[in-house]
């Protein structure tokens, strides 16, 4: 437990930094394998093969999805246990999650294969597309199973006390995608199927070395014979608390949809790739933000678990000003420079111009963002999935998807431009997420009193170490 020990002992500020920073390193080197694949068939390929693989990138996001529903929950999980001090409890969590990841691999890998084409048709794949997509997609479906395994067993490693080691384990990875890649389609000349090659290689490689972790003697966690038994309440707390970014992955994907219908009908295409790239900016800056609370997540779990409501509410407040701070970096570098951002994107002055107020609009409340997603990420950190979902899927769900018909309509109506009132949409809905997330958290500020006690789903019989404390049944 030595590694953990420090979770309740070492001071909050520099406890936050050594978990955080690796956790923002490891959210930029994760995007590395979206961009590197790209940047190589686009330079020696062809812009059919570009196509190819954009066809397969919503497929591997709800793959994605799934993986972030096993590994944000066993990740969460962990950490509460651990403040318990019950191992055995935590390698249960370990290997348990082990049996979910092989099942939704399973489940995957078995469908895409059976129906790889309509799959693909489904994602707008032509005759002209489907053969670089499909040739993709049956070299790189394994790899997203090593993927969703390499995502939980890092998001382990690093809820048990290694955020750095996690970092390195994934960055290693990364790194050797891009050599692979320039093996595979330079040198070789092997076109999309090297591309694949490459990402499911590195994938594998970045398992293996994380595997390794929990069966070496000095790692506390390990894999037990116990720890693979499987238990229907383990799987219920782990579920439970990945559906908020699983049910967020998706909903982004069907909002998108909907959100490009509307962009077309007040601006065309252009309003689209406008959006694209602005998007691509707000992206990269919630990248921070979610890398700072990844730090703040094993963290507030232990202490939560251990009963130090004190150092849960520090790092909590801490949490929300440094994600907040990168909130209004960005706030103010959209308002301040949004041609110059979007210049890195495109040289079009007409996309420039529908670019530049939609960089306003859908950025100036980036600090409301960084708000909400802290309060949903500390949510899912003490083990309280339903308000964490409620918290991440209201922006999304609950105010955009109604008010993308109304706003644009009043707007269009008061004599003004229907695509100025899409980007007012955003605006706006992000304003009312903050301030329901504000509503959310004060009805659980208990949880930062002196005395209160964690409750955890547990059955008494199995309560070990922690069974006189106060179970929820």
């Amino acid at each position: 437990m030595d590694k953990t020990k420090e979770l309740e002992t070492r001071p909050i500020g520099s406890l936050l930094w050594q978990y955080a920073l690796p956790a923002v390193v490891t959210q930029i080197v994760a995007s590395v394998y979206n961009i590197v694949d790209r940047v190589f068939l686009g330079q020696y390929v062809g812009a059919l093969a570009i196509a190819g693989l954009a066809i397969t990138m919503p497929i591997m996001n709800i793959i994605h999805a799934l993986g972030s529903l096993v590994g944000a929950g066993s990740s969460a999980r962990i950490s509460i246990v651990l403040g318990r001090k019950d191992i055995r409890w935590a390698e249960k969590i370990l290997g348990n999650s082990m049996l979910l990841t092989f099942f939704f691999g399973a489940l995957f890998l078995t469908g895409g294969y059976a129906f790889m084409d309509p799959i693909l048709h489904l994602f707008g794949a032509s005759d002209e597309t489907i053969a670089y997509a499909r040739e993709y997609m049956y070299i790189v479906l394994p790899g997203m199973f090593f993927t969703t395994l390499s995502f939980n067993l890092t998001g382990l490693i690093r809820a048990s006390g290694y955020p750095t080691k996690s970092m390195w384990i994934m960055a290693s990875g990364a790194i050797l995608n891009i050599f692979l890649d320039a093996l595979f389609i330079m040198v070789l000349d092997q076109g999309i199927a090297g591309a694949a090659w490459a990402t499911t290689i590195s994938m594998a490689s970045t398992s293996v070395a994380a595997v390794l972790h929990f069966v070496q003697p000095r790692s506390f966690i390990r894999f037990r014979r116990h720890a693979w038994a499987p238990k229907l309440y383990i799987f219920r707390n782990i579920l439970l608390i990945g559906m908020s970014p699983f049910l967020m992955n998706l909903a982004a994907s069907l909002v998108v949809a909907l959100l490009n219908s509307q962009l077309i009908r007040y601006g065309g295409d252009l309003a689209v790739g406008a959006y694209g790239i602005v998007n691509t900016f707000g992206a990269f800056m919630v990248m921070f933000i979610f890398g700072i609370c990844q730090g703040m997540q094993p963290i507030a779990g232990y202490n939560y678990g251990a009963g130090h409501n004190h150092r849960l509410r520090d790092v909590f407040v801490l949490t929300q000003k440094w994600a907040v701070a990168v909130g209004i970096v960005g706030a103010v570098l959209a308002m301040a420079l949004p041609r110059l951002l979007l210049h890195a994107f495109t040289t079009s002055d007409e996309l420039l111009d529908i670019g530049v107020p939609a960089m306003r609009y859908l950025n100036v409340m980036m600090p409301l963002i960084a708000f909400t997603i802290t309060n949903s990420q500390f949510f899912q950190s003490i083990d309280k999935p339903w308000i964490s979902i409620v918290t991440s899927l209201s922006r999304q769900l609950l105010f955009l998807v109604p008010l993308m018909y109304i706003i644009p309509t009043l707007v269009e109506r008061a004599g003004g431009n229907g695509l100025t009132g899409m980007w007012i949409t955003c605006t706006v809905c992000d304003v009312l997420g903050a301030v329901l997330a504000a509503v959310l958290l004060a009805t659980q500020l208990k949880v930062f009193r002196p005395g209160y006690v964690a409750p955890l789903r547990k059955p008494r019989k199995e309560a070990g170490p922690t069974q006189h404390l106060p179970q929820d049944q």
